[in-house]
């Protein structure tokens, strides 16, 4: 399907967007103010900050193709007001650079599998439908879910299913692959969830769909979704000027954690804890704008399930560093 064939309107709901306004709006009032979108997607979230801050200017980042050139479209009524860059969000200093800015106002960063590359079974995001064994946020580069596959060894991907997917049964399901692809290979997404079916016992079968975490540790590989991650919010940090502020929304435990984390190290101020008074120079950097991790509402959830597990964060920079 094209772009120019999808309704926009109704082919993706984006997560929480009335609280990310409210939480990125107050840093872009003035006429210029740059707000930078990470994972840029289908444009839903960019598209209501536009709406909600008609003074500020985007720069939206995506690696998939597909997902910018729909942004695209969705984005047209903005006109100049729009800029889209196709590259990895842990690229966001290299990029800004390349365009000339030095800092911006405000970052979002969406996380995780969008619903474009979910919903499109060719993809091979979900266990739900078959379809080649691929898993690529950007199918134009990189190692597929079935190269994965077919060349790690089997305490290789025991590892991966355990790291990234908290995998209980992982010892269990990298025997299984390692078996069943001695005789025949792996391509396809069904035939993955086969072999990981034929190898959960009994009385694991009700607890839930036995290729999840399988499939999220997969994606996150295939992807290097924690390590652009790792770099991409430290870069955020480093660039969002005095008064702005970065918002992530995370969907699964692992890169909340690290979210929680960095932010946390941010928010502390660089002093000994027994000092009678902080100085101004080793004040924090950074406070927080969230109370812990925000859920979404139960009436959002309700009509968009996939909004269930979102955690959302939110710093703003309230000093530089003297060294900065």
């Amino acid at each position: 399907m094209t772009p120019a064939s999808r309704d926009l309107n109704s082919i993706h709901a984006p997560v929480m967007p009335d609280r990310v306004v409210e939480l990125v709006a107050p840093a872009l009032q003035q006429q210029g103010a740059i707000y930078v979108d990470g994972t840029l997607g289908m444009g839903g979230h960019a598209a209501a900050v536009l709406t909600a801050c008609p003074n500020a200017r985007l720069v939206g980042f995506d690696r998939d193709a597909e997902a910018i050139a729909i942004a695209t479209q969705r984005l047209a009524p903005f006109g100049d007001r729009v800029t889209t860059v196709h590259a990895v969000y842990d690229q966001l200093a290299d990029k800004l650079d390349e365009l000339g800015i030095d800092e911006f106002d405000a970052a979002f960063f969406d996380l995780g599998v969008s619903s474009l590359q979910l919903d499109e079974a060719e993809r091979g995001f979900s266990y739900m439908q078959d379809a080649p064994l691929d898993m690529r946020m950007d199918r134009s580069a990189g190692v597929t879910a079935a190269e994965l596959i077919a060349e790690l060894d089997e305490r290789a991907l025991r590892q991966l299913f355990q790291r990234y997917g908290d995998e209980p049964l992982a010892a269990r399901y990298a025997r299984a692959i390692v078996d069943h692809r001695a005789t025949q290979a792996i391509a396809t997404t069904g035939e993955l969830v086969e072999v990981l079916q034929q190898a959960t016992p009994a009385k694991f079968r009700n607890a839930g769909h036995p290729a999840k975490r399988v499939f999220q540790a997969l994606r996150i590989e295939v992807n290097g979704e924690l390590d652009a991650l790792e770099s991409a919010i430290p870069q955020a940090l480093e660039r969002v000027r005095t008064g702005g502020r970065v918002v992530v929304e995370a969907y699964q435990s692992l890169e909340d954690r690290f979210v929680k984390r960095t932010f946390a190290a941010a928010t502390t101020a660089n002093a000994p804890r027994d000092l009678p008074f902080i100085p101004p120079e080793l004040e924090a950097e950074f406070r927080l704008l969230t109370r812990g991790a925000e859920q979404a509402p139960v009436d959002e959830v309700d009509t968009n399930p996939r909004a269930k597990p979102v955690r959302l964060r939110a710093v703003e920079r309230i000093r530089r560093g003297n060294n900065a």
